[in-house]
């Protein structure tokens, strides 16, 4: 059975368990969605279902996006992302609530993670830099040589190098549901997830239980 959400990153508190151990949980407004197309082995080739989140005014879509809504008299959607599900047994046009989720439950959770821009070697791979004493003035936080001598003679494609870090999609795998809230729609995971608060994150039944 189907069992995914999309939601937006609200941040992160803790809570305290029955031996009072804090553990630190990461809340997230998940859903209301809304099934907006299944996909099938006959017609696309892939099982899959595409969920639609985040109500928001008829003009900020294009007119393909309201008439893909449109089929199934549902309203404008910002977010619309596809989760593969070999067997749905979900119909366009439903709902799909935080109730899916249960505490305990292990899920996986996708996101982007912060965009940081053009970093150097330092900060955006842990290179060590140069030596901080014997006269050095001006290289401590240089990368040093990458090339290997007269073969090749050059960099590598692919090699670690400053350059522009973050804003990529990021999969934190096994976390454990701690939090529900039917009434306010919002579900609580164990850990860090990546993104800023207000992101868009999909969470998921996790694969690797």
């Amino acid at each position: 059975m189907f069992k995914g959400i999309l939601g937006k990153k609200i941040g992160m508190t803790q809570i305290f368990d029955e031996t009072g151990l804090a553990i630190p949980v990461t809340l997230v407004e998940a859903g209301p969605c809304y099934v907006t197309q299944v996909r099938t082995p006959e017609k696309d080739g892939y099982s899959a279902v595409q969920l639609g989140f985040d109500e928001v005014k008829p003009k900020r879509l294009t007119g393909g996006e309201k008439g893909h809504l449109k089929k199934n008299n549902l309203a404008p959607l910002r977010f619309l992302r596809e989760f593969r599900s070999k067997d749905p047994q979900v119909n366009e046009g439903d709902e799909v609530k935080v109730s899916l989720f249960a505490m305990g439950d292990m899920v996986d959770v996708i996101g982007t993670s912060k965009g940081r821009g053009f970093q150097g070697g330092v900060k955006r791979y842990h290179f060590a830099g140069g030596p901080k004493t014997h006269g050095q003035s001006d290289r401590h936080r240089a990368p040093g040589s990458r090339g290997s001598g007269t073969t090749p003679g050059r960099v590598y494609k692919g090699s670690r190098g400053p350059g522009h870090m973050g804003d990529d999609r990021v999969t934190v795998q096994n976390l454990k549901v701690v939090f529900v809230d039917e009434e306010r729609n919002l579900l609580g995971v164990r850990g860090a997830i990546p993104g800023p608060r207000g992101g868009l994150v999909m969470i998921k039944e996790a694969r690797k239980q």
